[in-house]
């Protein structure tokens, strides 16, 4: 089933590395949206038994507009992040067609976003695991990081921290992308894309 369902939550998950050291590297800028969108909501994650940190509450307007969600951050490395997805998944019963990965896009221009349902993972480790444990059929955000400079490697350069460049704009395009997320569970990924997709 393509079409959300209605009548069960939403799980966003934000990709990331678990731990201080990866905390502000590119890679991270999932879990850096999914705290903006806990604030939010006004929870705090907690430990889950499915090996993740999760915040349940609703996005959007008090009473029958506003959506149930469940905020996620797996804390296995993004390579694995499909098994607790998976779990989360099967613990809220809740469809594919209802789950949205936030995560780092390379072949985006920093800050630009993307929202789309299914697709390939482009190389994406977090994406690859969770296509091979839930098929390809859920949104995505994809916040574009943009190409490594020169000759760097690719996974270096998503495992380091923002430039201070980057960090000058990262608090407005971080809200902008949780601004996304809100449209995409509330309004519907075409109404959202028409806003967000630049």
């Amino acid at each position: 089933m393509t079409t959300p369902d209605p009548t069960a939550p939403w799980l966003v998950v934000g990709l990331g590395n678990p731990g201080p050291d990866y905390a502000a590297n590119r890679h991270n800028v999932g879990f850096m949206v999914a705290d903006l969108l806990a604030e939010r909501i006004g929870g705090r994650f907690k430990a889950h038994k499915a090996r993740a940190q999760v915040v349940e509450g609703r996005l959007g307007p008090p009473g029958p507009a506003g959506r149930r969600v469940v905020l996620a951050k797996p804390m296995s490395y993004m390579n694995l992040s499909g098994g607790p997805v998976t779990a989360l998944r099967d613990f809220y019963k809740v469809g594919t067609a209802n789950i949205v990965a936030v995560h780092d896009e390379l072949d985006i221009d920093y800050g630009t976003l993307r929202l789309k349902l299914g697709g390939g993972d482009n190389g994406h480790n977090g994406l690859k695991s969770m296509t091979k444990s839930l098929g390809p059929d859920y949104h995505r955000v994809r916040f574009g990081i943009g190409r490594p400079p020169g000759r760097m490697q690719v996974a270096d350069f998503v495992l380091k921290d923002f430039s201070s460049a980057e960090r000058k704009e990262l608090g407005y395009f971080v809200d902008r992308a949780a601004d996304a997320v809100e449209a995409l569970v509330i309004e519907g990924l075409d109404r959202a894309q028409t806003t967000y997709n630049s």
